[in-house]
């Protein structure tokens, strides 16, 4: 902004000052803070904000997904390019808000117009020219000559004035100074929260892949365990099977065997019957004797072995926490996790 030239073209300084401190969205004097854009045009930044989501609707916030956006200056419609932190990320124009300081403190301090030079309440017709120190009030010659302040300590009005505007400008100066001070740390402070954030996601993406890869090797684990159980559950029931198979077979041959008994016994002729019982007879004999298959162990089918313990490994996960030597200065203790 080129205050000077705006100063110059007009016969009134401080006239002239205040209309290059209007922002031209609000057409109001400049509300800090304010944010200088890349045209080098100044804005409030709730103005500018306003215009940027304005034209950027579905920006949100600062932690929005969406990258940036863009919006056009509203004093020379250039185009401004932001990126995910909006208008947060424009630069501040600390000049323009100083100045805004010293005008308004010039404006509270200055001297009436011509016209319009305060009167003494008490004499209506006698303008105050001088200056109580004793009660330290202006006040007019008749007050020190006849009235309240005949007893008083004064002094010339215009010799305490510039006395205490001196005063006064070096207050503005050292607030000016602690105001840049302050800016200093809050631009600090707005580093150090944008740090915070950038290293909370970083260190919650590394914590999900430390968990992923132990969900990832826990699955692994699983999977072999469940082949071994598979694979014995296989061999046992293929064990079982086959003696399934032999008992069916030696069934069979004893049906046979019990069907031909059958047909013997119903022979009525003696002679045709003892040709053949004898034999029939120790036939049955063997194959009662012979006829022993193997068994399976009372609790064969049980799979209580390959059972796994886990509260080990259950504690150890309760137990999880971050590492108290790696907490960061200042950080607040945290609060302990009910499982």
């Amino acid at each position: 902004m080129d205050f000077q030239a705006g100063i110059l073209q007009d016969g009134s300084p401080m006239e002239s000052l205040e209309k290059q401190l209007i922002c031209p969205i609000c057409l109001e004097m400049f509300s800090k803070p304010v944010v200088i854009l890349p045209c080098q045009h100044n804005l409030c930044r709730k103005c500018a904000n306003d215009v940027f989501q304005a034209a950027n609707p579905y920006w949100q916030s600062r932690g929005s997904l969406i990258s940036g956006g863009r919006f056009r200056c509203p004093s020379c419609r250039h185009e401004v390019m932001l990126d995910r932190h909006g208008v947060y990320g424009l630069q501040r124009n600390l000049l323009v808000e100083n100045i805004i300081d010293i005008y308004k403190q010039e404006c509270s301090s200055r001297p009436l117009k011509k016209g319009e030079h305060p009167m003494c309440k008490e004499h209506e017709d006698e303008r105050i020219n001088i200056y109580c120190v004793t009660c330290e009030v202006p006040t007019c010659s008749m007050c020190k000559v006849f009235g309240a302040h005949k007893d008083c300590e004064v002094a010339p009005l215009q010799t305490v004035f510039q006395g205490q505007k001196t005063e006064l400008n070096n207050c503005i100066s050292m607030l000016v100074a602690g105001n840049d001070r302050i800016q200093t740390i809050i631009s600090q402070l707005e580093d150090s929260c944008h740090s915070t954030e950038e290293n909370s996601e970083a260190a919650k993406r590394e914590l999900c892949a430390r968990f992923d890869a132990l969900a990832a090797l826990l699955e692994e684990k699983k999977a072999e365990l469940l082949q071994r159980i598979s694979q014995e559950q296989a061999d046992k029931t293929s064990f079982i099977q086959s003696l399934i198979c032999q008992y069916k077979e030696q069934l069979e041959r004893s049906s046979r065997l019990v069907e031909t008994a059958i047909q013997a016994a119903e022979e009525t002729g003696g002679a045709a019957f003892l040709m053949n019982a004898k034999q029939l007879i120790k036939t049955i004999v063997e194959a009662s004797k012979g006829g022993r298959l193997e068994k399976i162990e009372q609790g064969y089918e049980s799979m209580e072995h390959l059972s796994v313990s886990l509260e080990h490994l259950t504690e150890a996960v309760h137990a999880l926490d971050f590492d108290p030597g790696n907490r960061a200065p200042n950080a607040p203790a945290p609060t302990p996790t009910r499982w």
